[in-house]
Formats: C-alpha cells, sequence, structure tokens
C-alpha cells in the first residue's frame, strides 16, 4: 500500500512536533515547514496529498496559501490547525476551499480522526482512478438530465462538459445523486460523507455544498443542491430534468 505524505505548514516547533508524532503513528511520511513560502517550494518539488495549515504564518498567510494550493493542486486535501475559533474563521477558511478546519486546542485522537477522513477520500479517488473498468453497483454510472456521474472514473459531466470536483466535493455529489430528493440533515451529511459527527463543524458541509452549487450552477438555472429550511438539504432531480430540455 502507498504510504501517503502529508505537509505540517506552522510555525510552532512545539505543536509541529506533537502532530507529527501522532500523524507517524498513522504511518504517513511527514514533513514541517514553518512558512507559507517554504511550503509552496516543498509542494512544487514534492507530491504531498495532505497539507495541515496554521492559518497565523509569516510571510504568506494560511489563508492565502490555501487559496494558491486548491488552485494549482485542487486534489491536494488542505486541513487548517488554527487557533483562530470563532465560527466566521472557520466560515472563511472552509470558504477558501479548506477541505476541514479544526481549532486548537485539539485532541489528538481528533486529529487523527479528521486525517483518517481525509484518507478515506484520497484512496477511493486512487482505487476509481486505477480502476476504471469496474461495473459493480457501487460503480455505476447516475444520470439526471444533462448530469452525468461516474463514480468508476471519477468524471462529472453537465452538457457534456467536465464538472473539475475536488476528492470531497465528488463524494457529497455522487451521495446525494444516490438518494434523488431525499433530505439530509448537515450532521447525518457529516457522518455519511465525512465519516464523523462534531458539534460545531457543520459549517464543513455548508461550505462545500456552497462550492459545489458555485460548480453545478454555471450550467444549470436552479439550485441543483436545495436547501429544505430548517431541515437539510437535497439533490431536486427535477430541476436537472428541467436543465436538459
Amino acid at each position: 500500500m502507498m504510504q501517503h505524505s502529508v505537509l505540517i505548514v506552522e510555525n510552532d516547533f512545539d505543536i509541529a512536533g506533537l502532530v507529527q508524532v501522532h500523524l507517524t503513528e498513522l504511518n504517513l511520511l511527514v514533513d514541517h515547514v514553518t512558512t507559507g513560502d517554504a511550503a509552496l517550494t516543498k509542494l512544487t518539488k514534492q507530491d504531498y496529498q495532505i497539507v495541515l495549515l496554521d492559518i497565523m504564518l509569516p510571510g504568506i498567510d494560511g489563508l492565502s496559501l490555501c487559496r494558491e494550493i486548491k488552485t494549482k493542486m485542487p486534489h491536494v486535501s488542505v486541513v487548517f490547525l488554527s487557533s483562530k475559533n470563532s465560527e466566521m474563521d472557520r466560515i472563511i477558511g472552509l470558504e477558501m476551499g479548506a477541505d476541514d478546519y479544526i481549532c486548537k486546542p485539539f485532541s489528538y485522537r481528533e486529529l487523527q480522526a479528521r486525517i483518517k477522513t481525509q484518507l478515506r477520500h484520497i484512496r477511493l479517488l486512487q482505487q476509481n482512478q486505477t480502476q476504471p473498468a469496474l461495473t459493480t453497483p457501487q460503480h455505476q454510472a447516475l444520470n439526471f438530465g444533462a448530469l452525468h456521474i461516474d463514480p468508476a472514473s471519477h468524471e462529472v459531466r453537465f452538457e457534456g462538459e467536465d464538472l473539475p470536483l475536488t476528492a470531497t466535493e465528488f463524494e457529497l455529489m455522487v451521495f446525494f445523486a444516490k438518494h434523488p430528493n431525499q433530505v439530509f440533515s448537515r450532521s447525518q451529511l457529516l457522518e455519511s460523507v465525512w465519516g464523523y459527527g462534531h458539534c460545531g463543524y457543520e459549517h464543513t458541509v455548508n461550505s462545500h455544498i456552497n462550492r459545489l452549487r458555485g460548480k453545478l450552477e454555471k450550467y444549470a438555472k436552479q439550485h441543483v443542491i436545495e436547501t429544505v429550511w430548517g431541515v437539510g438539504y437535497k439533490l431536486n432531480a427535477k430541476s436537472l430534468a428541467v436543465a436538459a430540455l
């Protein structure tokens, strides 16, 4: 099995050292840098699957670095580790494209659980890319009007045009597509797609849905992922049928 690599971008050596110990327990290769500029240099020279990122960094800040990574390397999972723990801080971090946001101080069991979730997304993506011929029910293509989702090749197309999604956005899209018109709460989506439930992290779901909507609505005239106020979210299959007309 491939050994995955993680880059820690943290200017507190004590925190970075402890994080490195607990990630090594997960059989991960771990590197550490203290600045955003050093992180960009590392990322151009070596493949990393996950970047653990502080927001308050010397030079380029963590938010700008996250945006840069997601623009140039959207397949890389970015997880914030930050002492900025207000609701707005978490929302901003996630809206910048982060795959997760963990507030300091945090337990290392929680950290390991969150990293395992990112690894699960990465491994599923790699399996789909290396096994494109699978035709089991789990990998059967899903079609809704002009929207085509192929779990085997990890492709989403709208009216024939490729829709570039991150690993987490793709899993979210597939989950909705397998349960069309069914409403799910944010906590249910956390459990089903991210693999954990944690009070205060529901904005992880909100931010990913907002980004997914933004990509879908370049093509669809209506909300494909619809908000059911006071309940949750659902895939509006009727809107896709209308878009196909």
